[in-house]
């Protein structure tokens, strides 16, 4: 069995990290500076680990300058380490306290996570364009049903569709120019569009994916982006299964959306319809996702085109 070394917690935030080494009842308090990690992480006994939560880019220099150090960071899911926290009665949360359970959560799961690896300039550069154009389109929904009373809706609306229509098309524009400077991710995203649903945007966020983690799988792919059922039993009772709803909420609504378009076309449409025949609406859209999601990883582990007949789905019954 490996000898654990030094684990370490991080508790990130705009300016600060509250760093706690487990055993420790304290912590420390360092900036979210070049030089403030580069001086923690040098100082860190050979052989130790570093855990932190995922938020969004606050962790992304500390990740940076960990590998850099050549320091074994895991950027761990946040509603995980929530959920361990809860488990272990935690009466109190501050940053420091919030650092001490991140450590304590990572020695009692490191062999079953994987140590995170920096994304090249080109997937952060594509994550973030595409994690902001999802921004946009919620933002514009959200403003579409909280300007239904307004007087002048008809006028404010034509302003703010062209205002968002074009921002949209700058950035889809800049997606092409980044995917077509990588000749593999544009001959793979293109293979992805080839699946029944899957449009322009969908299929960049799957290639974009797909080429910066290998999963051992395609169950493996469907749990990453919470598209599995969780059970919920007990003795005799079978409970409802719901979704885990873990990873890209953007990505699962993606594939959501796709087979909503998939499910009108002539290839998938009996096959859905035949669904409906056991399950409502969106579980029945929700299955078809997870083909769907099955579907793009075949196509890109296998560079073959979408094959409608190898997606496994019931006949329409007679």
């Amino acid at each position: 069995m490996q000898v654990l070394g030094a684990v370490f917690g991080v508790d990130v935030s705009k300016a600060k990290l509250d760093v706690a080494q487990l055993g420790d009842s304290g912590a420390r308090t360092i900036g979210n500076d070049i030089e403030s990690i580069d001086v923690w992480l040098a100082s860190l006994p050979t052989g130790s680990i570093v855990g932190v939560e995922s938020t969004g880019r606050y962790h992304q220099l500390l990740l940076e300058r960990a590998q850099r150090g050549a320091v074994v960071i895991y950027v761990l899911n946040a509603k995980d380490v929530w959920y361990y926290a809860k488990a272990l009665g935690s009466r109190a949360k501050t940053d420091r306290l919030d650092a001490q359970v991140i450590a304590r959560y990572l020695a009692e799961h490191h062999q079953k996570l994987r140590p995170s690896v920096l994304a090249s300039a080109q997937t952060q550069a594509l994550d973030t364009l595409l994690r902001q154009r999802a921004l946009l389109v919620d933002k514009r929904s959200a403003l579409r049903l909280g300007l239904q009373d307004c007087p002048c809706k008809g006028e404010v609306l034509a302003l703010l569709e062209e205002g968002f229509e074009r921002s949209l098309q700058l950035i889809d524009e800049q997606l092409e120019q980044l995917i077509a400077q990588d000749a593999q991710l544009a001959a793979g995203r293109e293979r992805l569009r080839s699946i029944t649903g899957f449009g322009a945007r969908t299929s960049a966020l799957m290639a974009n994916l797909l080429s910066r983690l290998h999963f051992a799988s395609a169950d493996a792919l469907v749990a990453y982006c919470g598209l599995d059922p969780r059970a919920d039993d007990s003795g005799k009772r079978r409970g409802r299964r719901r979704l885990s709803k873990r990873g890209n909420p953007h990505l699962r609504r993606a594939l959501y959306l796709a087979a909503f378009a998939g499910c009108h076309s002539k290839a998938l449409k009996p096959a859905y319809q035949a669904l409906r025949q056991r399950f409502s609406t969106t579980e029945a859209l929700v299955i078809l996702a997870r083909k769907l999601l099955r579907a793009a990883y075949a196509v890109w582990k296998t560079r073959q085109l979408f094959d409608v007949n190898k997606l496994g789905l019931p006949a329409q019954p007679a």
